[in-house]
This record gives structure tokens, sequence and C-alpha cells, in this order.
């Protein structure tokens, strides 16, 4: 059998695909991703990096294959190479012997030598191309924090356009940098923005301020500042107006402000916010905002206060109608939704009026989630009691009958289970045995 041996003169490199290369043809080949010939300086300086605080730190989502490890493929930071040629991460190939294998994990050939060889050379390469990275990373984040301060004194001093394109500018800086929105913060950016947000506010100036606000840290402070009424109404005006991108900032800054424990639900019993938001949930041009308007709708539904006034905003026939389009995520939160405006007299009234409540609810059973069926359940429940007669029977002629003994039969919960039974008790009050069985074609189950 032929014997491989390590050739320590030539610093050789393994590659997971058996190739062997040297030092310089894996620079001239590109292997390395990035590092220019000559160029292992590491950015400059003789200060040696933790090659593990840089992986960490950078976090890429791509790394040339020569650093990664087969095995766990994560980058190599103490790289050892076998008789087969193939290279592993040391703790990860010793963990695979200990396991009791003597073969080589890519190949699987059996060791002939069970020697386990240092691969300085990639390791030189591997720490080269991560400080060129990290250093890369360090002088955009100096420059970035330096470039936010300077726009921040900018937009102290102009107006029209140019406030407009400094704010442009500043929203795409800290999108990308975490420095530039400490900058930002340190810098008393926070009471500046907010100051540009009120009753004269333009469109164009809102919407940056907005987006911005939403990707920084907000104190208490700020947040009660930008909880002043006429501060709100032009963030609703804005909700109202903008593209769909603007109107999600718009519903992720009243979730923040929603957060402070100062906040007020007189904050959020506006007509003009709840037409604004059920405008976004029901637009099905653009799926990507129902997910963050139903999160804010069932925010604000855990205010009781509330609840009639987003039924007199014809939230429960316009959800009612959303609902075969929406994914299980977004399903359950306007089921959510609907149960808790069913709590209130004009949700109940709402519901049992609207034609497609009870055979949609009905649908919804044992058909999504438990939570879906637990939601069409309860909301079920209130339709029904408030007028028995009439939407028991809708909801027999529906299939209720049926659906409740599949929940009663299933794994679901033991409320759940009580609930479906209660229900289905209602449901048979306006019949004799025989002709609710017969009504639901029951006739198999029961026999």
């Amino acid at each position: 059998m032929p014997m491989f041996q390590p050739c320590l003169k030539d610093s050789i490199i393994g590659r997971g695909d058996s190739r062997i290369l040297d030092f310089d043809t894996a620079v001239k080949d590109g292997v390395l991703g990035g590092i220019a010939a000559g160029g292992f300086g590491g950015g400059g300086g003789g200060e040696k990096l933790d090659l593990n605080k840089m992986i960490e730190e950078l976090n890429l989502p791509e790394v040339p294959s020569v650093f990664i490890c087969p095995i766990s493929l994560e980058p190599m930071q103490d790289p050892v190479t076998l008789c087969t040629g193939q290279t592993y991460e040391r703790s990860n190939i010793l963990k695979w012997f200990s396991l009791g294998h003597y073969t080589c994990p890519t190949t699987m050939q059996e060791l002939w030598d069970d020697t386990i060889t240092p691969n300085n050379t990639l390791h030189h390469l591997t720490h080269t191309w991560f400080s060129q990275k990290y250093f890369h990373m360090k002088k955009r984040s100096e420059d970035a924090q330096g470039r936010a301060s300077e726009l921040l004194t900018t937009l102290r001093r102009v107006k029209g356009q140019s406030r407009i394109h400094t704010l442009k500018e500043l929203q795409q800086l800290v999108a990308t940098h975490s420095t530039a929105r400490k900058s930002l913060v340190d810098e008393g950016g926070l009471v500046l923005l907010s100051s540009l947000l009120g009753p004269f506010t333009s469109y164009a100036v809102g919407s940056e301020v907005i987006s911005i606000l939403v990707k920084l840290a907000l104190s208490s402070d700020c947040k009660t500042n930008l909880m002043q009424p006429a501060k709100i109404s032009s963030v609703v005006d804005i909700l109202n107006e903008g593209s769909v991108e603007t109107k999600v900032n718009c519903v992720r800054l009243i979730e923040i402000l929603m957060e402070e424990k100062d906040f007020r639900a007189e904050i959020i019993s506006s007509h003009s916010l709840l037409v604004s938001l059920m405008r976004l949930v029901r637009d099905k041009r653009h799926p990507n905002g129902h997910l963050p308007g139903l999160n804010l709708l069932k925010l604000i539904c855990t205010h009781i206060q509330v609840r009639s006034l987003i039924v007199s905003v014809g939230a429960i026939p316009q959800l009612l109608e959303l609902l075969p389009v929406l994914n299980q995520e977004c399903m359950e939160l306007a089921l959510f939704v609907l149960d808790a405006l069913s709590s209130v007299p004009e949700g109940k009234q709402a519901l049992k009026d609207c034609p497609s409540s009870i055979p949609t609810m009905v649908k919804l059973i044992m058909k999504v989630s438990e939570s879906c069926t637990e939601y069409s359940l309860s909301i079920l429940w209130c339709v029904c009691n408030l007028c028995p007669e009439e939407c028991s029977l809708k909801a027999v002629d529906a299939g209720l009958a049926a659906k409740l003994l599949l929940v009663i039969q299933s794994g679901c919960t033991p409320v759940l289970k009580q609930r479906a039974a209660e229900l289905l008790k209602l449901c048979s009050l306006n019949y004799s045995d025989t002709m609710f069985i017969s009504k639901c074609k029951l006739t198999r189950t029961i026999q």
C-alpha cells in the first residue's frame, strides 16, 4: 500500500476535494477569496487578533471552502491534516477518533497512520483572510460612525430637499452599521429626529424620520415625547398615505410606543389610525403588510375599551374576507382579533350579521391548527348564544355537529373538548334526537 507523507518543506494545504495545494497555488487560484498576492499583512499593524473572536464578530454567510472543516462545516481554527491529505479541525477529528472510528470522515479510507499534522500554512492563511475582513469591517464602522456624526450636524441646519437627502443617507447608515446607530443616540439624535415630527411634517421627511427611529433603541423620554398627540397624528397621516414599507415602519413605531409603561389607550383610540391599519391589513396586493398589521391589531385589542371602535371601522367583515388568503401565523392572529371582538356586544352582532362568519368558523375547526380551532369554537359559542335558534340552525347546516364530534374524539385539550361538547348540546336543543342525527348525517357515527 502506498504511503502518504506530508511534505513539510512545501507547506501543504489539504483540501476537502482531495487536491493538495501549496501556498503559492492557493493565492494564484483565488481559493482564498479576497487575499491579494503579497497581501498577508492582516490589515496593518503587528497586533495578532484572536481568530475565534474575529469569526464570531464577522459572522460571515460565506467563507472559502478551504477554511471549512468537513465535519462541523465551521471555519477551522486549529487545522490538522491526516495521512489521506484531508484537513479537519483538531477537536472534531479527535472526537471522531474517540468514538472508535479509524477512518477518514470524508473519504472513509482506513487510516494507515493515525498521526495528525498541524497545517500551519492553512492556519496562517485562515487568520490572514479573517484579519483582512475584520479590519475592513472595523474601518467601515469607524467611517460610518464619523459620517453619522457629520450628518447629524448637517441635519440641524438644513431644510427642504437638503434635509430629505441627509435623512435618506442617515437612514442607510443606521440600517447597516451599529456604530452609526450608537453615535446617533449618543449625540442627541433622538431628540432632533423627534422634533421633526409634527403637524407640519411633510410625508418625505416624516417617512424617513420614522424609518430611522424604528432602527434605534428609543429611550423612555423619547417614547414619551413621541406620544404627544401632534406627533401621533403625524405618524397616522404617514401610515394612511405611505408605501407599504413606510406603513410597516409606522406600525412598528406604534408597537414600540405601546411597550412603554406610561402608554395610554387614548393614543390608539383613533378612528383614522384604525382605518389606516385595516387598509394595510386587508391589502391583498402586498401580503408583507399582513403580519405587522395584524400584530399591531392584536396588541390594540388587548385594550378592551378600544374593541368597540375597532368593530365600528368594519374590521370583522374585512378580516373574515381576508382569512382564506392568510398563512397559519397570520390566520391565528386574525382569529385572535375576531375572538377578542366577539367579547363586546357590537362584535357579537357584527359576527351574526355577516353571512360568512358561521360557515367560515365551522370550516376552520380541526383544519389549520389547535389554536385556530380554539378561536373558532369560542367565536361560534358567542354567536350561537346571541341567537340560539337562528345561528345554531346555520351552524348545523354548515356541518358543525360532525366537526364537534371530531374535536371530542381527537387529542385536543380537555378545555377544548368541553367547549365542543357544550356547543354540540346548544345546537341540538332545536331538534329531536332523531331529527338531529338525521340532519347532521351522524347515523353511522352514533351506531
